[in-house]
């Protein structure tokens, strides 16, 4: 049977990719912090927490992570683990780059001195183009990030180059443009658009309010972009991939579409708040997954207004059974 191994398990992507690979056979060990404060919510929506197998270990201690691959015997590495909200990483630079910049680092080195023959998937980003340098971006744009989070993101990138180059390891990125999901983060603006839309449907919320309404970006559905994760690594050797839909929108027409399903005019409800702009803003972002379509026989499956269809219900069911809930302890 064949093993992998996830960090960042409890994450949108970590838990599609662990239930992904548990229909496919493999057995999935899931790296969690030593804390007791860690959930495990998305796991449990997607009912596969109890058919993972659990171990501790830290990314910011190499050690920890050596005896981690040392008593599981990863035959693949996903190292999905990071800070992985952008906004946060200009309030928290340095965690951001021992997390998402060094953690890289100290998976490719627990490999190495592991002598182990896994082979390694990084989870690279779109932010990493930031000020971008061609109108569609492949492998083969120069990046220039433009966040904390774009720059630790690159560092891991170029040191998975390194290191496969270095030592011949099975080590590939994949160089994922935004993917969303019911299983996103409040933070992030997709999420948190649909979790308004269905506050404000149920009467617990009056509007939301958003950051820059033209910023432009490529999303896609993260249960489409794990599968390319895992046929990077089905391929006879390490290359880096653009994982991307080719088409681009805007967070105005995201809230257009979101408040549509619905019935209702966004106009209305969204106020775009200067406070929430971005230090350093990244206007657009498409990115050209070619590569990918040629080799890995890959392209996106769920369209813009799928997802969000798919979000805005969830979020709606959620926010119902959390007020249902909330009245039967009243009346209790």
């Amino acid at each position: 049977m064949t093993t992998a191994l996830i960090t960042g398990i409890t994450g949108q992507d970590g838990a599609y990719l662990a239930q992904f690979l548990l229909q496919k056979g493999y057995q999935v060990a899931g790296l969690l912090p030593q804390r007791s404060s860690t959930s495990l919510w998305r796991l449990d929506e997607l009912k596969i927490t109890d058919n993972i197998r659990f171990v501790h270990g830290d990314m910011t201690d190499v050690s920890s992570l050596i005896k981690v691959i040392k008593e599981n015997q990863p035959d693949e590495i996903y190292n999905l683990a990071a800070q992985s909200f952008v906004g946060a990483s200009w309030k928290q630079p340095i965690l951001t780059s021992n997390v998402t910049g060094l953690g890289v680092l100290h998976v490719l080195e627990a490999a190495r001195l592991s002598n182990s023959q896994c082979k390694i998937y990084q989870a690279s980003s779109s932010e990493m183009f930031g000020l971008v340098q061609q109108p569609i971006q492949s492998e083969y744009t120069p990046f220039y990030p433009r966040s904390p989070y774009g720059v630790a993101k690159l560092f891991g990138h170029w040191m998975t180059v390194n290191y496969r180059e270095s030592y011949g390891m099975f080590a590939c990125s994949g160089i994922l443009f935004n993917h969303e999901s019911p299983l996103r983060s409040l933070h992030f603006v997709t999420r948190k658009v649909t979790d308004a839309v269905a506050r404000i449907v149920c009467g617990v919320q009056g509007s939301v309010r958003l950051g820059n309404l033209e910023a432009r970006r490529d999303w896609g559905f993260a249960g489409d972009y794990v599968e390319a994760m895992w046929l990077m690594l089905q391929q006879e050797q390490p290359e880096d991939f653009v994982i991307a839909t080719g088409r681009t929108v805007d967070v105005r027409y995201l809230c257009e579409t979101a408040f549509r399903y619905v019935g209702l005019d966004y106009k209305d409800y969204v106020e775009s708040d200067p406070a929430l702009f971005r230090p350093a803003e990244v206007d657009v972002l498409i990115g050209d997954a070619s590569k990918a379509k040629s080799k890995l026989g890959w392209e996106a499956k769920t369209s813009f207004e799928e997802m969000i269809r798919m979000m805005v219900e969830t979020d709606l069911q959620r926010v119902s059974k959390q007020l249902a809930s909330a009245k039967g302890t009243d009346l209790s």
